[in-house]
């Protein structure tokens, strides 16, 4: 199992490789997937589609109307971004996925100009 500072060290990895994301971005991402496994009745594999439903919640939970601008300065403009991260994350074994999951699970899920709308985040 890895140690806090191994996971600090596989991340930092993965951005002095690619750095479009911030490190936040990565974190964020770990911590959303717990929110949303968490409100599940029972644990399962889910969906990219279903994930990403989790991280947007996640995000109006965590930063309300600056939901959108939070995850634009990390690096994060579109659904398939958090793609991106998680399979990157799976690369470097802090994630899993199974033989059936897919970067395209990630492709337009929703517009974030839509789904981080003030109305939408005060509804939430």
């Amino acid at each position: 199992m890895d140690t806090p500072e191994d996971i600090l060290e596989k991340i930092q990895k993965l951005i002095d490789q690619n750095p479009q994301y911030k490190f936040e971005a990565y974190s964020f991402i770990l911590a959303a997937l717990h929110f949303t496994m968490s409100s599940m009745k029972e644990p399962r594999h889910i969906t990219g589609e279903e994930f990403c439903d989790g991280i947007r919640r996640y995000a109006i939970d965590q930063f309300g109307p600056l939901a959108k601008t939070v995850l634009e300065h990390w690096g994060i403009k579109e659904t398939l971004d958090f793609g991106k991260i998680v399979f990157a994350l799976v690369d470097i074994g802090l994630m899993r996925k199974t033989k059936e999951d897919s970067l395209d699970d990630f492709k337009h899920v929703y517009d974030f100009k839509e789904a981080f709308h003030s109305k939408v985040v005060f509804e939430s």
